[in-house]
């Protein structure tokens, strides 16, 4: 009796595999053809597709600071001030307007200046203090990252420094 239940087991069992194949893809049957979207379809997938690449996302559009502000931002300082530390800067909110600085290395909100090393390039910007020790990495603005030449996917070494 044995004998004649496990060829029926296999059976259904193997049964079982085809329809696997075929789910994963991995039947050699030939693909069954899939519709081609309606006229309507294809274009609103196409308006989609033109939303996005019309510059909708780019740094450029989300930057709100005017020329003269980044100008003004670029601009040295008539006397260096004091410096506050480094600290390694990631992009903050990128829908946050203004030129700013949010780092541990202060405990209010005052006026300063960042320094990119690598470029050499800096910027005024607004310092507003953040929970965490000094060590601890800080937010800056697109505007202000973009000013002082770093990217807005790397994290970035940069000096701080308060306004002189």
């Amino acid at each position: 009796m044995t004998r004649m239940i496990f060829p029926l087991f296999a059976a259904a069992a193997l049964s079982g595999c085809a329809s696997l194949s075929d789910s994963l893809g991995l039947g050699g049957g030939t693909p069954e053809p899939t519709a081609a979207p309606a006229p309507a379809e294809a274009s609103a997938a196409t308006g989609a597709a033109a939303e996005l690449t019309t510059g909708a996302n780019t740094a450029d559009s989300l930057d709100s600071t005017t020329k003269a502000q980044r100008e003004a931002a670029a601009e040295a300082p008539a006397a260096p001030g004091a410096t506050l530390g480094e600290t390694i800067v990631s992009l903050g909110s990128a829908t946050e307007p203004g030129l700013w600085l949010k780092t541990p290395l202060v405990s209010r909100e005052q006026p300063g200046r960042v320094t990119n090393p690598a470029t050499g390039k800096s910027a005024t910007v607004t310092l507003i203090p953040i929970e965490g020790p000094p060590t601890a990495g800080s937010r800056m603005s697109l505007p202000a990252l973009r000013l002082i030449g770093a990217s807005l996917t790397d994290l970035t070494p940069v000096e701080v420094s308060a306004a002189g």
